[in-house]
């Protein structure tokens, strides 16, 4: 099944606001398998004050974080849980981290995640950032479920 979702829908999935939202759009979700989305990376995001003036790169941590966020929404769709109910998908682990290109301002990030193990508590998936077809990240990712 192939759904979409805004940014305004995202908002319900993730408890993550600007700065820390690291993800525009959700262009596709087939549950309990996959997962694709984007991040429209612009310079006048808080991180690039820092990172490197004079020359922006989006931190490799940040390009991980959007990759959980993606595959937290995923999660959320495939246990049928939303943060209002009290559910929140942490980020347990990462492993396999590879980083093939830099991403900078005016870039599209396009992330996919796809689910390698679903466990009663969490979840792992494969996930990759690209920048056009050139692969800039991939990651193994566990998120864990908590509920309050």
């Amino acid at each position: 099944m192939n759904q979409t979702k805004t940014i305004t829908e995202i908002f319900s999935y993730l408890p993550h606001r600007y700065p820390f939202l690291l993800l525009d759009r959700v262009t596709e979700i087939e549950v309990g398998k996959s997962i694709k989305g984007y991040k429209n990376i612009t310079v006048n995001e808080e991180m690039f004050n820092g990172h490197f003036p004079g020359q922006p790169i989006m931190p490799g941590v940040l390009i991980l974080e959007a990759l959980a966020q993606l595959s937290g929404v995923l999660a959320f769709e495939t246990k049928d849980k939303r943060p209002a109910d009290g559910t929140n998908y942490l980020f347990g682990g990462v492993d396999k981290v590879r980083f093939r290109r830099q991403v900078i301002p005016g870039d599209r990030l396009n992330l996919e995640s796809v689910v390698i193990a679903n466990r009663s508590m969490l979840m792992k998936f494969e996930a990759s950032a690209y920048v056009e077809d050139e692969l800039a990240c991939s990651a193994v990712l566990t998120v864990v479920e908590q509920t309050s």
